[in-house]
Order: structure tokens, then sequence, then C-alpha cells
């Protein structure tokens, strides 16, 4: 599995997401990926799934040195006391004694960045996890992260897919050498009945998945996350790197409109 070096970590290019994941059928499909040969599971707490991701890495045997965990804290626990202990009751949770990225999961109107990126870094220095990062954060959270606080940050996860254009973004982050993971890779399964993405993965004899997947893990520094709860699925996601794209098929795919968003909470921040 190939893949990105950020801040002291080696984070799979591809991961399994686990949003909707749980109780026994959950575990099961995070078991079926490790045995599959996933090795970087993305969990939160919000998610009210890490008991039984622990339990599925538990059962693994998987060592524990080879996989990649990210969990992430709630935007409402965003004080310094609270991201502790939301730090400490996810661990507990994941029968984990460190993750390998802790990340702040969503921004808060009105929140200390300063104080919380402090507090993130204090996880780190302790050993808690291995490295930190934000998630749905827009250019201008990023800049006072990175350049005004200072903070090492080692990602980004963002909504991104052929729909969405997260040129922006991606334009300052990776010069500075700072991953995009992209969570709903394949749109909520809207590539598939999208015609343009069905004729090019005609072409390859792929799955119109497939080639959503494959045109974002073809980026340098961008990783996916795609959520599969059976060992075909899952299969197929990491069949994706098979498929050659040319440019022809990027071409066809960047003319694809660039403004469909499809994660937009209440609580999200102004995208523009």
């Amino acid at each position: 599995m190939e893949t990105i070096q950020t801040q002291g970590i080696a984070m799979p290019k591809l991961g399994l997401g686990t949003f909707r994941l749980t109780e026994a059928a959950g575990q099961a499909a995070v078991e079926s990926a490790l045995a599959e040969g996933y090795r970087h599971i993305d969990t939160a707490e919000m998610y009210g799934n890490e008991e039984i991701v622990g339990a599925a890495i538990a059962a693994s045997g998987v060592d524990r040195r080879e996989l990649h965990v990210t969990t992430k804290v709630w935007y409402d626990h965003l004080a310094p006391d609270t991201i502790r202990r939301a730090c400490d009751d996810s661990m507990k949770r994941l029968r984990l004694d460190h993750f390998d990225l802790y990340l702040v999961h969503w921004p808060a109107p009105g929140m200390d960045l300063p104080a919380i990126m402090e507090t993130m870094v204090g996880l780190k220095d302790a050993g808690l996890t291995r490295a930190i990062g934000v998630a749905n954060f827009t250019l201008p959270l990023l800049k006072q992260a990175i350049e005004e606080i200072g903070a090492p940050v080692a990602c980004n996860q963002i909504e991104y897919h052929v729909y969405l254009d997260q040129s922006a973004i991606l334009n300052y982050l990776q010069p500075k050498g700072v991953p995009v993971v992209a969570y709903s890779p394949v749109a909520r399964g809207e590539v598939v009945d999208d015609p343009v993405m069905q004729r090019i993965a005609a072409k390859h004899g792929a799955q119109p998945g497939q080639v959503a997947l494959k045109w974002l893990l073809d980026q340098d520094g961008v990783a996916a996350i795609p959520k599969s709860q059976s060992a075909a699925g899952q299969r197929r996601n990491l069949d994706s790197f098979k498929v050659t794209l040319d440019d022809e098929d990027r071409a066809a795919i960047a003319a694809l409109p660039k403004n469909r968003r499809l994660v937009d909470p209440a609580f999200a921040p102004d995208w523009d």
C-alpha cells in the first residue's frame, strides 16, 4: 500500500471510513477490511462506533505497529479539559494506548483555536497520539493553524470527490507537505449512475467508484477513506489502484460540475 509521509507518520493512501458502521455488522466490516489488507482505519467519537472498531482491531490479530488509526474529537468538546477527556474516552473505547492521528472533527463557532492546538500538541507530546490534524477546516482556518499558531498539522480531512472543487485548499497545503484526506470520495455513490464515469469505467473494465477513487489517489498528497461494509466492496476499492487513467479521462472528469457539496450541516463553517 502506498503511503503519505506527514509529521513523522506514514499514512496509507487508502483507508476504511467507518461512519455509520455500527453494532455487530459494523465490527464484521472492520474485521473484513483488516483481513483484506486495509491498514488505515478512520473513526470518530461522534460515530458512536469506536468500541466496535477497537473490538475488530483486537480480534484481527494485526500487529498494532502495522496499523494507522485515526479518530476525532467532536466540535462541542473543544475546550482544553474536554479535549483531554474525549481523548481518554476514545482511547478506552478503541482499546489502544495511542492513536496515529487525532483530529479536530469540525471547527466550532467562537472556538479558541490557539488553545485547542496547544492542547492537541500536548497530547502528541505525551505520546497519546503520534500526530495531530484537523478536518473540515477552511482556507482561513488552515492559515491560522499553520501560519499564525505554527501547529504541526498532519492533514486536513475534507469532503472531496469528482463533483467538488477543493483546489484552493490543495494548492495551499501541497507545497507545505500537508495531505488532504478525502471523505465521501465516491460522492455517496452518486458516481455509480453518472454517464461520464460509467463511460470511463467501461473503457478500463472497471467500476465508476474505482475510477472516482483512482482520480483521487493519483493526486499527490491525497488519501481517501471510502466506506464499504462488504468484503467484495472493500476488495473493489483496493483494486482501484489497478486502474490507469489517461489524459482524456482526467479531462472528462475535470469537465464535470464541481460545486456539489454533500456534507453541509448547520454547524459547518462558511465554506467561502
